[in-house]
Formats: C-alpha cells, sequence, structure tokens
C-alpha cells in the first residue's frame, strides 16, 4: 500500500532523496521509438533546462540525474536551512519566477497595504510560498506538469503522460546516497542507451 508523501519525507532525518517517474503507456521521454520511427531525442534537453530552471527557484539541489526512454531519475537534496535565511523579497521574487503574483503581494512589495489584517494575511502566503520551496512534492510537481504540457502539446494530444505521482526513496547516509548515485549515473549504460565516456 502506497504510503503518503509526508510519511515518505523527513528533512529532520535527510536531506537526500531518490525520485523516480515513469511515463503512461507507450509515451516516450527521450530516445528513439522504434515502432513509429520517431525521434525523441531532443525531449531529454527540456529535463535538462527545466532542472536548472527549478534549482535556481527552489532551496533545492540536483546530485545526479538520468533520463531514459520512458521515465528519469533525480537525485536531490532539500536545503531548508537555505530557504529559512532568505529575505521575504527573496521569497517573492523566486515565486514570482514560476507563478503569478496575486495583488495582495503586489501592494505588500509597494508598502500599499494599511490594514493589520492585509499585512498578516500577505506575510502568511509568503510563509507558504517560503515551505513551497524546499518542498519536493512542489519541485517534482513544477518539473512533471512542465514536461507533460510540452509533450503533449508536441504529441497533439491531451491527458496523463505520468503514470502516477512520482516515487521518492529517502537516502538516510552517506554510502546509501554514493551507491544510488552510482546506480542512476550508470543507468543510461546498464540499458545501452549511452557508453561509458559519455556519462559525465
Amino acid at each position: 500500500m502506497a504510503q503518503a508523501r509526508l510519511r515518505q519525507v523527513s528533512l529532520d532525518e535527510t536531506p537526500y532523496y531518490h525520485c523516480t517517474c515513469r511515463c503512461v503507456r507507450r509515451a516516450f521521454l527521450w530516445g528513439n521509438d522504434y515502432l513509429t520511427s520517431k525521434d525523441y531525442s531532443h525531449r531529454k534537453q527540456w529535463v535538462i533546462d527545466r532542472l536548472a530552471t527549478l534549482t535556481q527557484v527552489f532551496a533545492i539541489e540536483v546530485c545526479a540525474y538520468a533520463v531514459m526512454s520512458n521515465h528519469y531519475h533525480v537525485v536531490i537534496k532539500v536545503n531548508r536551512k537555505q530557504a529559512l535565511s532568505w529575505r521575504d523579497a527573496d521569497i517573492i521574487h523566486r515565486w514570482q519566477q514560476l507563478f503569478g503574483t496575486p495583488v495582495l503581494i503586489e501592494q505588500y512589495i509597494q508598502g500599499r497595504l494599511t490594514s493589520r489584517a492585509a499585512i498578516k494575511q500577505a506575510q502568511a502566503i509568503i510563509a507558504q510560498w517560503r515551505s513551497r520551496l524546499y518542498d519536493l512534492s512542489w519541485f517534482m510537481r513544477c518539473l512533471n506538469e512542465h514536461l507533460a504540457r510540452r509533450a503533449n502539446q508536441e504529441d497533439q494530444c491531451k491527458g496523463r503522460f505520468w503514470e502516477g505521482r512520482f516515487s521518492s526513496q529517502a537516502l538516510l547516509d552517506e554510502a546509501g546516497l554514493l551507491t544510488c548515485m552510482a546506480y542512476v549515473d550508470l543507468n543510461p549504460i546498464r540499458a545501452e542507451m549511452a557508453r561509458s565516456e559519455d556519462v559525465v
């Protein structure tokens, strides 16, 4: 039976997690579909570019990743301490890179809020954004939704691109982290999708 995400992620225990997500049915994330002769190689760059964008926004670092034909792996480190050190202005700026800004927050930035209730509400929204910027589920959501929209647009179809929510595994010690990173790095080689000299 699947466990709730809150039970799988405990930043007090470890900041490191191995996450995977798999495409639905025969959807392709990367590589050549020999059945239809379509080349999806360019989609790997989508994943790389999106990870680069998200790590500039979230307090989350990518330790290793592998993009396969119908799934991907990513090993990440959640840096809660970093997110808690950011000023409110930093939080707003980061959030704006991915999402729209409510009128209340615009007024808060401009110093136009006069009532204590409105200021308190704006600060509550910023506090929620802060917690989301070191939240594993929000990071993965921003990755998967972006990729799904691009793939569906390119394939001219609608519906689910991923089988379901991502799976995650806590990496509790240094040995587990190193083993997992090696596993992820070698995945394309085992699948004969890359040579050892191609892995960096």
